[in-house]
């Protein structure tokens, strides 16, 4: 898989928008990381320094109302999010061609506002 975000920087962003989000109201969970090199099935570890090749993180966001969302960004660009915001919308989010740390942040906040309704909770 090609190397298109640095994971560990994503990691960064994501540490610097927790505050963020847990004052508006969202409970945040740990963020995750999967090693490229750990043999199948890859397990989700929490401590980065378990992780020699990291190929993915991620995170889960749950607020008011049950809503959730689910990001596991992918070293090669792109991300799988999953969300629900209620009983009649829930399903997946477009991320794909996502180019550095900084334009994973700009989606995080969309996706933020999207499923919670919160705009500029990282602020």
């Amino acid at each position: 898989m090609d190397r298109i975000v640095d994971l560990d920087e994503v990691a960064a962003v994501l540490a610097g928008q927790m505050v963020g989000w847990t004052s508006a109201g969202l409970e945040v969970g740990q963020v995750t990381w999967r090693d490229a090199d750990a043999s199948w099935p890859q397990p989700l570890e929490t401590d980065r320094t378990r992780v020699h090749d990291p190929d993915s993180v991620g995170v889960i966001i749950s607020g008011p109302g049950e809503a959730e969302l689910s990001v596991v960004l992918f070293r090669g660009g792109w991300a799988d999010v999953d969300f629900i915001a209620g009983l009649d919308d829930a399903g997946c989010l477009p991320a794909s061609g996502i180019a550095s740390a900084s334009d994973f942040e700009a989606r995080m906040d969309q996706w933020i506002t999207r499923v919670f309704g919160i705009c500029d909770a990282a602020q």
